[in-house]
């Protein structure tokens, strides 16, 4: 099985505090993973890492073949470029429409004619079920929809890794299943998605790995849930 990143004994920190230590852990391609654990236990540190916003303060850590470890800044285009985020807060564009939120993130990552721009925008609305909804501005949309657009927006370059930090924290039951069920064909296509939850219950319905960030460690061991961490 191919393995899309690998930590070795990484620590990372915020500042001067370390956040978690002795971090060892390798994410095959297409596999699903929840991270959990209580609030401030450092599972959107761990997320950050993955993408570069968050250095590696000691140990070895590569992904796509790349050291993050001595990640320099301008190589970061070229990983993210490789992975998609979607966050619990959506951070669209408030200015701009649906489309111009996603022409913004193709035209900044190398898609230079327009019309596979418009149709790439097309096929990504498409599968978030919501092809109308191009000219629409963020406000004029609920949660979900929101939520849905972020997807899209993660999907836009095909990526190799899908990073969810608390997808469905912000939307009810009912919209947050429709989130969960649009990861998990995402993730059928190919993709490997990590996603950060504190909501138990996805799991008996959207089986994957249990990581569970604890008291400066990651556990990687598949564990009972118990309710600490609803």
């Amino acid at each position: 099985m191919k393995m899309i990143a690998k930590y070795e004994g990484v620590t990372l920190c915020q500042e001067t505090h370390t956040v978690l230590s002795d971090i060892s852990f390798e994410i095959p391609e297409g596999d699903w993973i929840y991270v959990m654990g209580e609030v401030g236990s450092g599972k959107t540190s761990l997320l950050r890492s993955l993408y570069g916003e968050l250095p590696i303060a000691e140990g070895k850590a590569e992904i796509f073949g790349m050291n993050l470890s001595r990640m320099k800044v301008r190589n970061l285009p070229v990983l993210r470029k490789q992975l998609g985020i979607v966050f619990q807060d959506f951070q669209l564009l408030s200015d701009r429409t649906v489309d111009e939120n996603l022409d913004f993130v193709l035209r900044a990552t190398g898609w230079k004619r327009k019309e596979e721009r418009e149709r790439r925008i097309i096929e990504v609305l498409e599968m978030v079920g919501l092809p109308e909804k191009t000219r629409h501005m963020p406000y004029e949309l609920s949660g979900g929809e929101q939520q849905r657009v972020s997807i899209a927006r993660a999907f836009l370059n095909y990526p190799k890794l899908l990073i969810a930090d608390e997808p469905t924290a912000n939307l009810d039951e009912e919209n947050g299943r429709r989130i969960l069920e649009l990861l998990r064909e995402i993730q059928q296509t190919g993709t490997t998605i990590i996603m950060s939850t504190h909501n138990t219950h996805w799991i008996d319905h959207f089986p994957g790995q249990r990581w569970i960030c604890r008291e400066g460690r990651l556990d990687t061991e598949a564990h009972p849930i118990s309710s600490e961490f609803i």
